[in-house]
């Protein structure tokens, strides 16, 4: 392992961008969440299994990991502003779980209940595995954050019931779990009780895909990341939170065994969805069908998938990467991940979210199904995987940081925080100068990442001055002397980005980036004109308007365009390219309709294109996490140019 994650507790967001966004997950998500959970009868789901009421379960069949990743998010919320009303919620939940856990350590209410006792007969499907791995890891979360064991009890107890079940050999059960989770969960639970049974049961999970299991139960392999083996696998494929999730656990394994052929291999993989399935955001899934990813640069705009929950185990992965390589382009991935594909799916107030997180959003789109971001962010799903999720992550989020090694502190991520024997003063994300303070005397490698979207970085202080390359960690190794400060200075210039041509959905369009932040055109502050007509000029100059009164406070980008102050529908919405002034249509010539292809065109653009005639625009752009804050209106990331 090139970095070690710092020990619990010694890294603390103080203030700023992110605090913001913990305390309202603290203080209003998290003590909601147990209404919510207990409104859509998850806890009903675990006093029925314990016996302490009659009826039946209700919910999908992993009601149970939802309740254990919010566990999880208490427990680190705790760590991160003790309160006794967090942990009485904590053991109050944590009884009811070890209640309603059998003798031999099994535990899955709904399971338990609606399947009569039968365990292990649809694995592909049921989830129990995936239930066991978020229970050990809100275990592990528990046991450090507060100290207690009771979520720890009952997670070894269950964990030597999956050793006595599963794994190679004739007595042992020969499958695997649909949904990958128990790889990493069985990871933490060894690195925090020493059972090396864990770790080897985590490791034959990983080996077992790719080999037939799940296809031999009648499933589709590349939906369940079972299509190839992990060591052998070249890209990511199917559905998308089962494969990132998968992928963590191998890099979890591939850290504690020193297996270096399975991290290149999980390297490998994460650099073809970088490069070919990866939306500017860094969100993850193109498909709403069976919520995978699709073909290499299959990427659409409106009808991008990108589950918060996938965003989630993308900053996982990313993590264990960094923290197996060292390499700071995992942390600019982790960055990207974080502002433009985790944040997106919560509202400011942090009680509202998305499951789904498209790049745009049409005028007239009809909110259909639960999911749809048509309705608005919503506090709560019939599947609920995401809010927990979200919540989790926001609590922990302190230990993404930063890291250590010995002798050396790295900085990857820049926040209001104390971390170990440093202080980080900063307006980041929307401002790009930090201050990094070294708190104590001695000896110390700092190393500082330079952000790979920084053309140009300046770092000055105590140790001189610098220019970092973009991409790189920049280490200043030197004996200091508390109070020495470094300033880092990046170039947050926005600039307009154009997709790879292969991306259909984006060609002949623009995104705009600022910093470490994608930016998106919504309806809310557009005023003459709708988002769905707006063309962009790409070489006229973005100017910057800092808005404190907006949205929590950011940067607006004013961005020159064109748009007609009035779009006519036409009777057919195609045109010959070979008759650009002339009918579209053969109604055209006896209806009379003005289309977009009519001579009735002024603009000159309109003259040569037969798009409607275009008056000159200033569209304001907004950070995209921000976006459906205040209503869901249209909105656009990729912005099409000015014809």
């Amino acid at each position: 392992m090139a970095f070690r994650p710092l020990p619990a507790g010694d890294a603390r967001i103080t203030g700023g961008f992110w605090a913001l966004r913990q305390d309202r997950n603290g203080r209003d998500a998290i003590r909601s969440g147990y209404e919510r959970l207990d409104a859509a009868g998850n806890f009903r789901n675990l006093r029925i299994a314990a016996g302490d009421e009659q009826g039946e379960v209700v919910g999908p069949i992993f009601m149970d990991s939802d309740v254990t990743k919010w566990l999880e998010a208490v427990a680190w919320e705790y760590g991160r502003a003790p309160a006794q009303d967090l942990l009485d919620l904590q053991r109050e939940v944590t009884a009811l779980y070890a209640r309603a856990q059998s003798a031999d350590g099994y535990v899955d209410s709904v399971q338990q209940v609606r399947g009569n006792g039968e365990r292990y007969v649809d694995l592909k499907w049921s989830h129990e595995l995936y239930c066991a791995g978020h229970l050990y890891q809100a275990a592990v979360a528990q046991h450090r954050a507060t100290g207690d064991t009771g979520l720890l009890d009952v997670a070894t107890r269950n964990a030597d019931h999956l050793v006595a079940t599963f794994g190679p050999g004739d007595d042992h059960t020969q499958d695997v779990d649909g949904h990958p989770v128990v790889e990493s969960g069985l990871v933490e639970l060894y690195r925090e009780t020493g059972n090396r049974a864990y770790l080897d049961l985590a490791h034959w999970f990983v080996e077992a895909r790719g080999h037939g299991i799940i296809e031999r139960a009648g499933g589709e392999p590349t939906y369940f990341s079972d299509r190839v083996p992990v060591r052998e696998a070249t890209t990511v494929e199917g559905h998308a939170v089962r494969a990132v999730y998968l992928a963590a656990g191998a890099v979890d394994v591939a850290i504690e065994t020193g297996d270096a052929e399975l991290l290149a291999a999980s390297e490998r993989q994460f650099a073809d969805m970088q490069a070919t399935k990866a939306f500017i955001t860094g969100g993850l899934g193109a498909r709403w069908d069976w919520e995978a990813f699709g073909d290499p640069y299959e990427l659409p705009t409106d009808r991008g998938y990108a589950e918060t929950c996938a965003a989630i185990g993308g900053v996982q992965w990313a993590w264990r990467l960094l923290l197996a390589t060292g390499k700071p382009l995992y942390a600019d991935a982790i960055e990207r991940l974080l502002y433009n594909a985790f944040l997106p799916g919560v509202s400011l107030a942090g009680t509202e979210y998305f499951y789904v997180n498209p790049l745009q959003h049409r005028d007239g789109a009809h909110p259909d199904e639960n999911r749809s971001p048509a309705h608005g962010r919503r506090g709560w799903f019939d599947c609920a995987c995401c809010p927990p999720n979200i919540m989790r992550t926001f609590a922990s989020l302190d230990g993404y940081l930063a890291t250590v090694t010995d002798g050396g502190l790295q900085v990857h991520q820049y926040a209001d925080a104390d971390l170990g024997p440093v202080r980080v003063r900063t307006g980041y994300p929307h401002d790009g100068r930090v201050v990094v303070t070294v708190t104590q005397d001695g000896p110390l490698a700092l190393g500082l990442r330079i952000p790979a979207w920084s053309d140009v970085t300046t770092v000055t202080g105590a140790a001189g001055e610098a220019s970092p390359a973009p991409g790189t960690l920049h280490v200043v190794e030197r004996t200091w002397t508390a109070g020495d400060t470094v300033e880092l200075a990046f170039d947050t210039t926005p600039h307009r980005y154009v997709a790879d041509p292969r991306i259909d959905a984006a060609r002949g369009h623009v995104a705009i980036e600022r910093g470490p932040l994608v930016y998106a055109v919504e309806q809310a502050d557009q005023q003459g004109f709708t988002v769905d007509d707006l063309t962009v000029d790409p070489d006229a100059d973005l100017t910057e308007e800092r808005r404190e009164d907006l949205l929590d406070g950011v940067v607006a980008l004013r961005v020159p365009g064109s748009a007609p102050a009035r779009h006519e529908q036409a009777a057919w919405p195609y045109r010959r390219l070979d008759r650009p002034g002339g009918a579209t249509h053969p109604a055209d010539a006896t209806t009379g309709t003005a289309t977009a292809g009519s001579t009735a065109a002024t603009h000159p653009a309109a003259a040569a294109t037969g798009l409607p005639a275009g008056a000159p625009v200033t569209a304001i752009a907004v950070p995209y996490y921000a976006w459906a804050n205040r209503g869901s209106d249209p909105m656009r990331v990729w912005l099409p140019l000015v014809p």
